[in-house]
């Protein structure tokens, strides 16, 4: 664990020295929040509502923060992962192979630093949300329950990035999976209803982890349930069942990645 830490703490201390890589990490989804989210309150009218199943309604940008919040998990997740390709290329993962440490400590470290910028994202996305009429529910355990959800998937999500980066050799090969996260947003239950959604595209989003993710961010942090949305017992199980098959996919390709250059794991 020292050596998981002592990398985690590598790739911390590089993201916090680098304000321009964190201000670029939390501009898009502030945007999303500030600029779509605002707008499309307006848009449904002066309450800027959204229907709930058990009657009444709920703002748009309450609606929408869950989905913003696992958005910004997904593009951090995918960036975590060329920073693993981009060691790779540079020769930096052959030093860390040569040193006397677990070699999964090198795969771990990444993901967890991954899913800790994400986590850090979605806390200061909440906050900012407060201000343009967000409102959580008066749970504290409702909050870190989320939060965990937050991290299970970004750790899911860093889980493919990782396994894709072990085994492309080269940068245009890895924007293939950075293709996907618009994608993975947009055919979820992100930014509306499943229910209004045509029926070939309800099927999409129900094979969709994000649309998991999110229906349980909306149970845990505003408590409300919207109309087709996953109760929370199913809801947390495919987060967790989808974190746990990216890291095995993560440790499989970085198996293969060892093998293939003569390492012993």
């Amino acid at each position: 664990m020292t050596a998981t830490f002592s990398l985690w703490h590598k790739h911390m201390r590089k993201f916090f020295r680098n304000p321009e890589a964190a201000f670029g990490m939390l501009l898009q989804p502030i945007l999303w929040v500030v600029l779509f989210g605002v707008g499309m309150q307006a848009m449904l009218g002066r309450s800027g509502s959204v229907s709930l199943s058990a009657g009444g309604a709920g703002s748009y940008i309450g609606f929408m923060v869950p989905g913003i919040i696992l958005f910004s998990a997904l593009s951090g997740a995918v960036s975590g992962g060329a920073t693993l390709l981009d060691e790779r290329l540079r020769g930096i993962i052959k030093e860390y192979l040569v040193a006397p440490i677990p070699r999964y400590s090198i795969l771990l470290a990444n993901a967890l630093s991954t899913v800790t910028k994400g986590l850090f994202q979605a806390g200061i996305i909440l906050v900012l949300a407060l201000f343009f009429g967000s409102r959580v529910a008066l749970n504290p355990l409702g909050w870190l329950g989320g939060l965990l959800i937050v991290g299970l998937y970004g750790l899911g999500i860093a889980g493919l990035a990782l396994a894709v980066a072990a085994r492309v050799n080269s940068t245009l090969g890895y924007h293939g999976l950075i293709a996907l996260d618009l994608p993975l947003l947009f055919a979820s239950n992100a930014l509306y209803p499943i229910d209004i959604l045509p029926g070939w595209m309800q099927w999409v989003a129900r094979f969709n982890p994000t649309t998991y993710a999110i229906d349980a961010m909306r149970w845990l942090v505003y408590g409300i349930r919207y109309e087709g949305q996953a109760n929370i017992w199913l809801s947390s199980g495919i987060v967790v069942g989808f974190a746990v098959l990216g890291m095995l996919l993560a440790v499989r390709a970085f198996r293969g990645e060892i093998k293939q250059r003569g390492g012993a794991i």
